[in-house]
Protein backbone atom coordinates (compact mmCIF):
# COMPACT_ATOMS: atom_id res chain seq x y z
CA UNK A 1 0.00 0.00 0.00
CA UNK A 2 2.92 2.47 0.82
CA UNK A 3 4.17 1.76 -2.93
CA UNK A 4 0.60 2.21 -4.22
CA UNK A 5 -0.24 5.13 -2.46
CA UNK A 6 3.73 7.12 -3.76
CA UNK A 7 3.18 6.11 -7.20
CA UNK A 8 -0.40 7.24 -7.13
CA UNK A 9 0.48 10.84 -6.29
CA UNK A 10 3.49 11.03 -8.84
CA UNK A 11 1.52 9.78 -11.65
CA UNK A 12 -2.15 10.54 -10.74
CA UNK A 13 -2.34 13.41 -9.09
CA UNK A 14 1.31 15.59 -9.89
CA UNK A 15 2.14 14.77 -13.27
CA UNK A 16 -1.38 14.81 -14.71
CA UNK A 17 -1.70 18.63 -13.52
CA UNK A 18 1.74 19.38 -14.74
CA UNK A 19 3.27 20.01 -11.63
CA UNK A 20 7.39 20.99 -11.25
CA UNK A 21 8.96 17.66 -9.75
CA UNK A 22 12.61 16.74 -8.32
CA UNK A 23 12.24 13.02 -9.18
CA UNK A 24 11.98 11.06 -12.64
CA UNK A 25 10.88 7.86 -13.02
CA UNK A 26 13.94 5.99 -11.25
CA UNK A 27 14.32 8.18 -8.48
CA UNK A 28 10.13 7.61 -7.54
CA UNK A 29 11.15 4.44 -7.61
CA UNK A 30 14.23 4.83 -5.23
CA UNK A 31 12.24 6.65 -3.13
CA UNK A 32 9.44 3.64 -2.58
CA UNK A 33 12.02 1.18 -2.66
CA UNK A 34 14.03 3.07 0.62
CA UNK A 35 10.60 3.39 2.40
CA UNK A 36 9.26 0.04 1.52
CA UNK A 37 12.81 -1.74 3.25
CA UNK A 38 12.92 0.84 6.20
CA UNK A 39 8.92 -0.22 6.38
CA UNK A 40 9.76 -4.08 5.95
CA UNK A 41 12.43 -4.15 8.69
CA UNK A 42 10.04 -2.32 11.23
CA UNK A 43 7.96 -5.38 10.55
CA UNK A 44 10.66 -7.52 11.57
CA UNK A 45 11.86 -6.10 14.56
CA UNK A 46 8.19 -5.84 15.21
CA UNK A 47 7.13 -9.49 14.78
CA UNK A 48 10.88 -10.55 16.69
CA UNK A 49 9.45 -8.33 19.71
CA UNK A 50 5.85 -10.05 19.48
CA UNK A 51 6.79 -13.63 20.08
CA UNK A 52 5.26 -13.85 22.77
CA UNK A 53 2.40 -12.38 22.35
CA UNK A 54 1.25 -13.70 18.41
CA UNK A 55 1.73 -17.27 20.23
CA UNK A 56 -1.41 -16.12 22.06
CA UNK A 57 -3.11 -13.72 19.51
CA UNK A 58 -2.24 -15.77 16.39
CA UNK A 59 -0.90 -19.08 17.44
CA UNK A 60 -1.00 -19.63 13.15
CA UNK A 61 1.08 -17.05 11.77
CA UNK A 62 3.78 -16.57 14.09
CA UNK A 63 7.10 -16.46 11.82
CA UNK A 64 10.12 -15.78 13.94
CA UNK A 65 11.04 -19.20 15.28
CA UNK A 66 8.44 -21.04 13.56
CA UNK A 67 9.66 -20.15 9.77
CA UNK A 68 13.08 -18.06 10.34
CA UNK A 69 15.58 -17.62 12.83
CA UNK A 70 15.88 -14.85 15.19
CA UNK A 71 19.37 -14.48 14.21
CA UNK A 72 18.57 -14.34 10.64
CA UNK A 73 15.55 -11.93 11.72
CA UNK A 74 18.24 -9.33 12.76
CA UNK A 75 20.32 -9.77 9.89
CA UNK A 76 17.53 -9.12 7.48
CA UNK A 77 16.42 -6.15 9.75
CA UNK A 78 19.99 -4.52 9.52
CA UNK A 79 20.07 -5.08 5.82
CA UNK A 80 16.68 -3.40 4.89
CA UNK A 81 17.48 -0.67 7.61
CA UNK A 82 20.83 0.03 5.52
CA UNK A 83 19.74 -0.01 2.05
CA UNK A 84 16.48 2.12 3.04
CA UNK A 85 18.29 4.36 5.02
CA UNK A 86 21.52 4.20 2.03
CA UNK A 87 19.10 4.98 -0.90
CA UNK A 88 17.96 7.97 1.34
CA UNK A 89 21.61 9.70 2.07
CA UNK A 90 21.30 9.03 -2.01
CA UNK A 91 18.12 10.77 -3.17
CA UNK A 92 18.64 13.88 -0.55
CA UNK A 93 21.93 14.39 -2.73
CA UNK A 94 20.40 14.14 -5.83
CA UNK A 95 17.58 16.44 -5.06
CA UNK A 96 20.30 18.80 -3.41
CA UNK A 97 18.60 18.48 0.23
CA UNK A 98 21.22 16.45 2.38
CA UNK A 99 19.53 17.27 5.73
CA UNK A 100 16.10 15.10 4.18
CA UNK A 101 18.65 12.31 4.85
CA UNK A 102 17.62 12.70 8.78
CA UNK A 103 13.90 11.27 7.55
CA UNK A 104 14.95 8.08 6.89
CA UNK A 105 16.97 7.69 9.95
CA UNK A 106 14.04 9.03 12.20
CA UNK A 107 11.32 6.44 10.84
CA UNK A 108 13.96 3.75 11.20
CA UNK A 109 14.63 4.82 14.59
CA UNK A 110 10.95 5.40 15.15
CA UNK A 111 9.96 2.06 14.34
CA UNK A 112 12.19 0.72 16.70
CA UNK A 113 11.58 2.75 19.43
CA UNK A 114 7.96 1.66 18.49
CA UNK A 115 8.82 -2.51 18.30
CA UNK A 116 11.03 -2.57 21.79
CA UNK A 117 9.06 -0.05 23.93
CA UNK A 118 6.43 2.30 22.93
CA UNK A 119 3.95 -0.58 21.63
CA UNK A 120 3.05 -1.37 25.04
CA UNK A 121 1.90 2.15 26.30
CA UNK A 122 -1.33 3.30 26.16
CA UNK A 123 -2.35 5.40 22.95
CA UNK A 124 1.02 6.88 22.33
CA UNK A 125 2.48 3.94 20.81
CA UNK A 126 -0.58 3.80 18.17
CA UNK A 127 -0.22 7.12 17.63
CA UNK A 128 3.82 7.14 16.65
CA UNK A 129 3.71 4.33 14.22
CA UNK A 130 0.48 6.03 12.53
CA UNK A 131 2.23 9.29 12.35
CA UNK A 132 4.79 7.32 10.34
CA UNK A 133 2.31 5.93 8.32
CA UNK A 134 1.45 9.15 7.40
CA UNK A 135 5.18 10.25 7.27
CA UNK A 136 5.30 7.31 4.17
CA UNK A 137 2.83 9.58 2.23
CA UNK A 138 4.12 12.89 3.30
CA UNK A 139 7.90 12.18 2.06
CA UNK A 140 6.50 12.39 -1.60
CA UNK A 141 5.51 16.02 -1.19
CA UNK A 142 8.92 16.54 0.44
CA UNK A 143 11.36 15.09 -2.02
CA UNK A 144 9.09 15.50 -4.89
CA UNK A 145 7.86 19.66 -4.31
CA UNK A 146 10.11 21.27 -1.72
CA UNK A 147 13.33 21.22 -3.59
CA UNK A 148 11.88 22.75 -6.57
CA UNK A 149 9.91 25.42 -4.88
CA UNK A 150 10.72 28.78 -6.21
CA UNK A 151 9.25 32.35 -5.43
CA UNK A 152 7.59 32.00 -9.05
CA UNK A 153 5.82 28.33 -8.36
CA UNK A 154 5.47 28.30 -4.46
CA UNK A 155 1.95 29.03 -3.98
CA UNK A 156 0.93 26.43 -6.83
CA UNK A 157 3.59 24.00 -4.66
CA UNK A 158 1.96 24.74 -2.04
CA UNK A 159 -1.76 24.11 -2.95
CA UNK A 160 -0.78 20.45 -3.89
CA UNK A 161 1.16 19.56 -0.91
CA UNK A 162 -1.42 20.33 0.89
CA UNK A 163 -3.44 18.16 -0.29
CA UNK A 164 -0.99 15.88 -0.40
CA UNK A 165 -1.20 16.62 3.53
CA UNK A 166 -4.64 15.92 3.80
CA UNK A 167 -4.12 12.29 2.41
CA UNK A 168 -1.81 11.87 5.16
CA UNK A 169 -3.86 13.50 8.08
CA UNK A 170 -6.19 10.74 6.72
CA UNK A 171 -4.03 7.79 6.96
CA UNK A 172 -3.16 8.84 10.24
CA UNK A 173 -6.52 8.73 11.49
CA UNK A 174 -7.39 5.57 9.73
CA UNK A 175 -4.47 3.53 10.93
CA UNK A 176 -4.94 4.93 14.51
CA UNK A 177 -8.35 3.88 14.79
CA UNK A 178 -7.07 0.06 13.14
CA UNK A 179 -4.22 -0.12 15.88
CA UNK A 180 -6.61 0.47 18.72
CA UNK A 181 -9.33 -2.36 17.11
CA UNK A 182 -6.31 -3.80 17.33
CA UNK A 183 -5.05 -3.40 20.91
CA UNK A 184 -8.86 -4.67 21.45
CA UNK A 185 -8.60 -7.71 19.33
CA UNK A 186 -4.89 -8.75 20.74
CA UNK A 187 -5.83 -8.16 24.57
CA UNK A 188 -5.13 -11.58 26.17
CA UNK A 189 -1.72 -12.06 24.30
CA UNK A 190 -0.39 -8.46 25.22
CA UNK A 191 -1.91 -8.77 28.50
CA UNK A 192 0.20 -11.89 29.03
CA UNK A 193 3.22 -10.25 27.53
CA UNK A 194 3.05 -7.73 30.02
CA UNK A 195 2.05 -4.90 27.59
CA UNK A 196 0.29 -1.22 28.72
CA UNK A 197 -1.81 -1.18 25.65
CA UNK A 198 -4.74 1.25 26.04
CA UNK A 199 -7.64 -2.10 26.62
CA UNK A 200 -5.42 -3.17 29.58
CA UNK A 201 -5.03 0.30 31.15
CA UNK A 202 -8.67 1.26 30.70
CA UNK A 203 -10.47 -1.80 30.16
CA UNK A 204 -12.14 -3.92 27.08
CA UNK A 205 -15.34 -1.90 27.28
CA UNK A 206 -14.01 1.52 28.03
CA UNK A 207 -11.44 1.11 24.99
CA UNK A 208 -14.29 0.25 22.77
CA UNK A 209 -16.16 3.05 23.51
CA UNK A 210 -13.38 5.50 22.85
CA UNK A 211 -12.89 4.03 19.72
CA UNK A 212 -16.17 4.28 19.04
CA UNK A 213 -16.35 7.73 20.08
CA UNK A 214 -13.19 8.38 18.02
CA UNK A 215 -14.51 6.72 14.45
CA UNK A 216 -16.89 9.66 14.02
CA UNK A 217 -13.96 12.23 13.61
CA UNK A 218 -12.63 11.12 10.36
CA UNK A 219 -16.13 10.74 8.96
CA UNK A 220 -17.52 13.42 9.83
CA UNK A 221 -14.20 15.37 7.98
CA UNK A 222 -14.98 13.32 4.79
CA UNK A 223 -18.42 14.41 4.82
CA UNK A 224 -17.18 17.56 5.47
CA UNK A 225 -14.46 17.60 2.80
CA UNK A 226 -17.12 16.11 -0.26
CA UNK A 227 -19.59 19.17 0.75
CA UNK A 228 -17.17 21.86 0.87
CA UNK A 229 -14.99 20.70 -2.03
CA UNK A 230 -15.80 17.96 -4.27
CA UNK A 231 -19.64 19.28 -5.02
CA UNK A 232 -19.07 20.43 -8.40
CA UNK A 233 -17.25 16.93 -9.21
CA UNK A 234 -20.75 14.55 -8.95
CA UNK A 235 -18.20 11.46 -10.06
CA UNK A 236 -16.07 12.41 -6.92
CA UNK A 237 -19.05 12.33 -4.63
CA UNK A 238 -20.18 9.76 -5.86
CA UNK A 239 -16.88 7.85 -5.12
CA UNK A 240 -16.67 9.31 -1.52
CA UNK A 241 -19.99 8.57 -0.50
CA UNK A 242 -20.21 5.18 -2.04
CA UNK A 243 -16.64 4.12 -1.17
CA UNK A 244 -15.26 5.86 2.29
CA UNK A 245 -18.59 7.46 3.77
CA UNK A 246 -20.26 4.41 4.03
CA UNK A 247 -17.72 2.10 4.89
CA UNK A 248 -16.52 4.38 7.88
CA UNK A 249 -20.60 4.61 8.73
CA UNK A 250 -20.68 0.90 8.55
CA UNK A 251 -17.51 0.25 10.43
CA UNK A 252 -18.75 3.18 13.71
CA UNK A 253 -21.86 1.07 14.17
CA UNK A 254 -20.12 -2.28 14.00
CA UNK A 255 -17.83 -1.00 16.54
CA UNK A 256 -20.29 0.19 18.67
CA UNK A 257 -21.80 -3.13 18.65
CA UNK A 258 -18.62 -5.02 18.69
CA UNK A 259 -18.71 -7.96 21.30
CA UNK A 260 -16.20 -10.42 20.45
CA UNK A 261 -12.86 -10.77 19.52
CA UNK A 262 -13.76 -11.82 15.81
CA UNK A 263 -15.76 -8.73 15.63
CA UNK A 264 -13.03 -6.85 16.27
CA UNK A 265 -10.66 -8.29 13.33
CA UNK A 266 -13.31 -7.29 11.44
CA UNK A 267 -13.38 -3.76 12.30
CA UNK A 268 -9.51 -4.01 12.18
CA UNK A 269 -9.98 -5.83 8.53
CA UNK A 270 -12.33 -2.80 7.50
CA UNK A 271 -10.13 -0.05 8.30
CA UNK A 272 -7.29 -1.28 6.20
CA UNK A 273 -10.12 -1.70 3.13
CA UNK A 274 -11.13 1.92 3.93
CA UNK A 275 -7.23 3.05 3.77
CA UNK A 276 -6.77 1.60 0.43
CA UNK A 277 -9.94 2.67 -0.94
CA UNK A 278 -9.04 6.04 0.01
CA UNK A 279 -5.69 5.88 -1.57
CA UNK A 280 -7.05 4.66 -4.39
CA UNK A 281 -9.07 8.04 -4.46
CA UNK A 282 -6.10 9.91 -5.75
CA UNK A 283 -7.59 8.35 -8.95
CA UNK A 284 -10.14 10.73 -9.37
CA UNK A 285 -7.83 13.60 -10.39
CA UNK A 286 -7.28 11.75 -13.44
CA UNK A 287 -11.32 11.93 -13.88
CA UNK A 288 -11.48 15.20 -13.19
CA UNK A 289 -8.88 16.45 -15.51
CA UNK A 290 -10.64 14.43 -18.42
Amino acid sequence: MIALVQLLIKYAFLEPFGVETALDGFGITLLIIATTCIAAAGNIINDIYDVETDLVNKPNRVIITNHIAEKTAYTLFIIFNVIGVGIGFYLSHVVGRAPFFTIFVLISILLYVYATYLKGTPLFGNMVISFLVALSIIIVGVFELIPVMTATNQNLQTVFFKVILDYAIFAFSINLLREMAKDIEDIDGDYKAGLNTLPIAIGRARAKNVLTGLSFLPLIAVIFYVVSDLYKQPIAVGYFLLCIVGPLLYTSIKTFNAKTKKDMHHISQMYKAIMLLGVLSLLLYLFTLS
